[in-house]
């Protein structure tokens, strides 16, 4: 049900994207095409040249080939066979999506290249695949994975051959922050950059993620769901002004205007061109060997350049939000704290009723966000699990697989906005009734990790890898775990994942001031109930403890006090849940009124 109170959906469509019908005709024109090219199987990645965790329409060749629309997965097509290799988030999506008389699925730890790819080319066959769409530290993995056993090679993009309805490239106004957003000129962080060039000996270094150049420029657009990103490239000299290449129809005297004296403003056709120009420059070129598509990397060494091949040098500056960054972030979770104090209000008056489903609560929950003007977009579709379903991690409600909320389940919700100040990412396990023992125990248990992350006191050089562990400590007493990361990056009015931090055993870059994560431990019962509990904090430097770092909450937003055993809770963890409901009191209560305001007076009372 979607309750006749609100307007339909706009940041989200519940359409079923795939339909595993399409994939049989799609193999064989592929196969087709590969015969007449002369190759053996044909890679094909969720990615796109820029790395982003949402991709245009245009660009979404793994999803037009197999069904599967994951933010994250590979496939490969061989002669005979396919495969599609996914992550632990999504091994129940996957068989759902695709044609699995086709194609086999296969789970894969995150990062890296499967060995399984080899057994779908023949030994001493051609493995083809786009350069554009791969990096050069991918394609070092997948030459050590085929062992010699095939040729990998770079090929013209197959799927875009047969494709014959391929959407046109996005094309989206081009906004710039003022001093008040963004809090440093982008002249200024250039100039930064131009210094951490001349520590590395660069000539210029090639920016390809749209994270860095958006951030960089102080720009923000609409090219992808989601995430206010800019599609382009950007080349940033050591001396003279940067170029940015952007599709054609996106120059325009106002945006040219814009960048005066900051950038030149170039077709993205004519970067090949550059690449070979920046070659024959002779002078040492950086890229990010992790981000930057092969293609870059083999036409600036076919130009004759020297590289150096070092991790995006706008990742870590971008990732240490200044004040007026979290400023703007602290006023987006505020923005979000009234949104979340009247949905949740109305979640508990709606809930016993029995006729809440899981589109009508992403429904109610947009339309609340969408009361404040200065929030644009979610900031991922929203994660709305009722029951088993909030078991599977990355679960994504559509109209096919659309449940029914029924009294005494437990409710899943995670979501996140884009406001003009900040991004916001924050999950909560509801209440709709009687929990049971088991379901208490596991609850606060997942309470009690958050909590310790969220007290957590380090020295500085501490990594996520290394404070991972005390999320994971209560469940891993109990004999059970979750099998995804407890923390994310979270950008500035930018990506909702965004690196080089995290908390989860693969970040071992140190934690900074300024930083931003997401703090979100959970369980999961299979067929059963998910729960999950996920604020976000950033990282600043501990009062009268020189040297070392502590986390600052910014979420706003009551944790749902009857899923908890208190026997469970140390007078400390009581304390702080305690002093944060009453934040959350202080600072969301003058701003809601009426049923939402006594609602939330309940809501944050102490236990």
């Amino acid at each position: 049900m979607t309750n006749t109170q609100f307007k339909p959906a706009v940041f989200q469509s519940f359409e079923e994207k795939a339909d595993p019908s399409n994939v049989a005709p799609r193999i064989a024109a592929l196969r087709a095409a590969m015969q007449k090219a002369g190759i053996d199987a044909f890679l094909i990645p969720r990615a796109d040249a820029h790395r982003g965790e949402s991709v245009p329409a245009s660009e979404a060749r793994l999803a037009y080939m197999t069904g599967f629309t994951g933010s994250a997965g590979m496939a490969v097509v061989g002669a005979h066979k396919a495969g599609l290799f996914v992550d632990s988030r999504y091994t129940l999506q996957a068989p759902t999506q695709t044609d699995t008389a086709l194609v086999s699925v296969h789970e894969v730890s995150q990062g890296g290249i499967s060995p399984d790819i080899s057994l779908y080319v023949p030994k001493g066959g051609k493995l083809a695949y786009d350069p554009w769409l791969h990096t050069p530290g991918e394609i070092r993995d997948l030459n050590e994975k085929l062992a010699g056993r095939a040729e990998a090679m770079p090929h013209a993009n197959l799927v875009d051959t047969i494709w014959a309805d391929r959407p046109a490239p996005p094309v989206s106004a081009i906004d710039f922050l003022g001093h008040n957003r963004a809090g440093q000129s982008a002249t200024d962080k250039i100039a930064a950059l131009r210094e951490s060039l001349a520590a590395d000996h660069a000539g210029a270094v090639v920016l390809t993620l749209p994270e860095s150049i958006c951030w960089l420029f102080n720009m923000r657009g609409r090219d992808v769901p989601n995430t206010p990103f800019v599609l382009g490239f950007a080349i940033v000299p050591a001396t003279g002004l940067p170029t940015l290449f952007l599709d054609a129809a996106k120059i325009t005297p106002e945006l040219t205007a814009s960048l005066e004296g900051i950038a030149d403003v170039a077709e993205a056709t004519t970067l090949s061109e550059a690449l070979d120009t920046l070659g024959k420059a002779g002078n040492p070129v950086l890229i990010d060997p992790q981000t930057a598509p092969a293609a870059i990397a083999e036409t600036l060494r076919a130009g004759g350049a020297k590289l150096i091949e070092k991790r995006d040098p706008v990742l870590a500056p971008k990732s240490r939000k200044n004040e007026v960054e979290l400023a703007g972030m602290r006023e987006a979770h505020k923005l979000d704290g009234v949104a979340l104090a009247k949905f949740l209000s109305w979640f508990d008056t709606e809930a016993p009723k029995g006729e809440l489903t899981e589109t009508g609560i992403v429904t109610a929950l947009e339309s609340f966000r969408r009361e404040e003007e200065s929030c644009i977009d979610a900031s991922f579709d929203t994660i709305s699990g009722a029951g088993p379903n909030g078991a599977i991690v990355h679960y994504r409600v559509t109209t096919k697989t659309d449940r029914k909320l029924n009294p005494g389940e437990i409710m899943l919700v995670d979501s996140g906005a884009q406001y003009l100040a900040g991004t916001t990412d924050i999950t909560r396990t509801l209440s709709t009734g009687p929990a049971t023992a088991e379901q208490k125990d596991r609850f606060t248990r997942v309470l009690k990790g958050m909590i310790a992350i969220s007290t957590a006191r380090f020295p500085a050089g501490t990594t996520g890898a290394q404070i991972d562990v005390l999320a994971r400590q209560f469940l891993w007493q109990d004999g059970v775990t979750y099998n995804h990361g407890t923390g994310h990056g979270v950008g500035a009015f930018l990506g909702v994942h965004e690196g080089p931090i995290g908390i989860s055993s693969r970040y071992t870059t140190p934690l900074e001031a300024g930083n931003v994560l997401s703090n979100e431990p959970g369980y999961y019962k299979a067929g059963e109930y998910g729960i999950r509990i996920e604020n976000l904090i950033t990282v600043r430097d501990a009062a009268d403890f020189p040297g070392y770092l502590e986390f600052e909450t910014l979420t706003l937003a009551p944790i749902d006090t009857r899923l908890i055993d208190p026997a469970l809770l140390t007078p400390a963890e009581r304390d702080w849940l305690n002093a944060y409901h009453a934040r959350v009191w202080t600072e969301i209560g003058p701003l809601v009124s009426g049923a939402v305001k006594d609602w939330l007076k309940q809501a944050t009372t102490e236990i």
